[in-house]
């Protein structure tokens, strides 16, 4: 049975999780998400094992997706996040966004996330830490946001989890150590005319450079067509989804570029 999620402070303050949907699969048992970062082949090398991304986002990670058991920090725009879920979830991948109570489901479901394997948590309160981790036990990719107010012991202890667990960490900000970061540098829309028209499609120029084989910087100009609520502000976003079309989801078109 498939229900959505939220994570809101109980009677007693701590947080609490409400799932969109419960994570089973389609045979009813529950889902077991894969604990390792890397899956071993007999006779070979390891290769990594990869939580795929849109295909003109793939050029910005070595292995053409998010390995797991990595940290991937998003910046600068909700659009790039929803459009790392939308592909992740669409193939059968389970997130979470921890601490960001302007969050519109209308726009992740525009943009192709599928919210049936979304779990939120708005307000995490002082348990930020340990609501991140419990969810990397559970979640292929966590998105977290708030990621100041941790200190150098509970960023360490995350990066660890995310590694033990074979879960993707995607901090809203910045990260020390991030395996890749993601910035979002440049909004474009178009489909406005003299004062009049519908936004018809946003283009974003996305940066990413990391560590290890990620250190040299590459840059993607990423399109996301029909994306009319992608930006807009929380409350605008708000309301129910019953009715809606979803005929004009996003479609990510373009490819990235190795910079210098």
């Amino acid at each position: 049975m498939s229900t959505s999620a939220a994570v809101t402070p109980s009677a007693t303050g701590a947080p609490e999780l409400r799932l969109v949907a419960e994570p089973h699969d389609q045979a009813g048992a529950p889902k077991r998400l894969a604990r390792s970062g890397r899956a071993a082949v007999p006779g070979t090398m390891a290769a990594p094992r990869i939580v795929p991304v849109p295909e003109s986002l793939a050029g910005l990670f070595p292995w053409q997706g998010m390995r797991r058991g990595s940290v991937v920090s998003v910046q600068g725009s909700a659009s790039l996040l929803f459009a790392l879920m939308s592909t992740a979830s669409a193939a059968g991948s389970w997130a979470a966004v921890v601490g960001r109570e302007d969050l519109g489901l209308l726009a992740a479901a525009e943009a192709g996330v599928e919210l049936r394997r979304l779990a939120l948590v708005p307000r995490p309160g002082v348990e930020l830490a340990a609501v991140a981790n419990a969810l990397l036990d559970g979640m292929d990719l966590v998105a977290l946001a708030g990621v100041e107010r941790l200190t150098q012991a509970e960023v360490r202890r995350l990066t660890g989890r995310a590694r033990q667990r074979g879960s993707v960490l995607l901090p809203l900000g910045d990260w020390p150590g991030a395996d890749v970061r993601l910035r979002c540098e440049r909004i474009e829309w178009s489909g406005l005319g003299d004062g009049f028209g519908r936004l018809r499609s946003m283009r974003m120029t996305v940066r990413a450079v990391g560590r290890g084989a990620s250190a040299r910087p590459r840059v993607a100009v990423v399109e996301l067509a029909g994306s009319r609520a992608l930006e807009q502000p929380a409350g605008q976003m708000a309301g129910p989804l019953a009715g809606r079309t979803m005929e004009d989801s996003p479609r990510i078109v373009a490819s990235p570029k190795a910079v210098g």
